[in-house]
């Protein structure tokens, strides 16, 4: 089973992330679930959010896992909160940050050994989508760090995932998935 744990702040649209990442999923075939956790539920505060994945029936329905991947997509829980919990020694860390990988490992130091991947969600939403959600783009990374689908089927699916909202704003996301995808490291 793939477990990934999401870490952002109320509206930086971690659960639309994990939702969209779910329904991206769902069409191949796989079982999945998304879900979140929420402290107190205001704009700003500290959330989770949860994917599982697996090829047959998921009957786990609870939120502690030991996360394959761990999201960061607000730069500071990276540094105030300890994402490496219940991790294993194989998970894989993709955390919006604009300093270096180097520069946020001797920042954080309990990220000393992991794999950890880098790159400002933030920044590439604000310039391509307009608005600093930083969900989309971390999915972008995430394609490129798991290898999990082809770029191009990703984003086309995506395209149906977001067909409600305007087609600028569905063009801008998906410049923000290749541009991520691209600029991970």
């Amino acid at each position: 089973m793939l477990e990934i744990r999401w870490h952002s702040r109320a509206g930086q649209g971690a659960v639309t992330g994990a939702k969209g990442l779910a329904d991206v999923i769902s069409t191949t075939g796989k079982h999945v679930q998304a879900f979140a956790f929420y402290g107190s539920a205001k704009r700003g505060a500290p959330m989770t959010a949860y994917n599982r994945v697996d090829d047959s029936v998921i009957m786990n329905h609870e939120k502690y896992m030991e996360p394959d991947f761990v999201f960061v997509i607000d730069p500071a829980l990276a540094l105030t909160t300890d994402v490496t919990v219940d991790g294993k020694d194989t998970t894989k860390y993709i955390i919006t940050t604009h300093m270096s990988t180097e520069e946020l490992i001797k920042a954080q130091p309990k990220l000393e050994g992991k794999e950890v991947y880098t790159l400002d969600c933030i920044a590439i939403a604000n310039e391509t989508i307009g608005r600093p959600i930083p969900n989309t783009p971390m999915l972008g990374a995430f394609m490129k760090i798991s290898e999990m689908y082809d770029i191009e089927f990703f984003k086309e699916s995506m395209q149906r995932v977001l067909a409600k909202l305007p087609q600028k704003i569905v063009d801008a996301n998906m410049v923000a998935i290749q541009r991520a995808y691209d600029e991970v490291k």
